[in-house]
């Protein structure tokens, strides 16, 4: 029986770079940061298109960062998802739902270490009589062809790019000072995308708010090439399943 996890919950896919899901949070769990191209600003300055491929380029160079997100609907529900990366192989991740339940993944290279809590066993898996805190994690072999269908979360993120961009002004993110740039494209009638771009030092693409008349997601970026402490989890909390080694 698979795990079920925040790709399976939104049922959204990664559509080819020019194009935009209509489910911005399936978009952006599934690895796209989304960034802006087209015509800005004229003369010496820099076009908010301009500034946007520069912070997607600086992005791909990272050899780690940390990605969080939160989604919020106006039906009420929400998850959140913490993501610490290596942008290739390497990776830990936490899912919530706004109904408690839980989902930790660590992946490195070709195998994956899954481990959901009892509230997410108790509502994704139908075990509704489990007590007992759910403290083992599932080792598993990496699936290629799954694609983000098994709900687990991808090490990788392309930062490719879409729609037009125009400026808006200053902003700050956490106290840093940010370039504000909107973009909007015509496969996403519903929505905006709003992208925070650090006007000091390094073009970090520091955060990427989305805003539709359905839901509300914000991912924030930080941590900025910090080494990484991901290991496998001790032997005895493991539990090996067929196919695993």
């Amino acid at each position: 029986m698979p795990i079920i996890g925040p790709n399976e919950q939104q049922g959204g896919s990664v559509q080819a770079r020019t194009t935009v899901t209509t489910t911005a949070l399936a978009c952006l769990l599934a690895g796209a940061a989304l960034t802006g191209c087209g015509a800005g600003d004229t003369g010496g300055e820099k076009s908010a298109g301009d500034i946007l491929d520069e912070a997607n380029a600086t992005m791909r160079k990272l050899n780690s960062v940390t990605v969080d997100i939160t989604n919020r609907t106006t039906s009420g529900g929400s998850v959140a998802n913490r993501l610490v990366t290596d942008l290739d192989s390497r990776c830990r991740s936490r899912t919530t739902w706004s109904g408690g339940s839980a989902l930790e993944q660590i992946r490195l290279g070709e195998t994956d270490y899954v481990r959901p809590n009892r509230a997410h066993l108790q509502k994704w898996k139908n075990y509704p009589g489990l007590t007992d805190e759910q403290k083992l994690w599932v080792k598993t072999p990496v699936d290629p062809a799954g694609a983000g269908g098994d709900g687990l979360a991808s090490c990788e993120r392309p930062f490719d790019s879409f729609g037009t961009a125009r400026t808006g002004g200053s902003a700050r993110v956490d106290g840093a000072k940010a370039v504000r740039l909107v973009v909007t494209d015509k496969a996403d009638k519903a929505g905006t995308y709003t992208f925070y771009v650090a006007a000091e030092g390094k073009p970090y693409l520091l955060r990427t708010v989305y805003k539709s008349a359905a839901q509300h997601t914000t991912t924030s970026f930080s941590d900025f090439d910090e080494p990484l402490d991901i290991r496998a989890p001790k032997a005895g909390e493991v539990l090996s399943v067929p196919g695993g080694s």
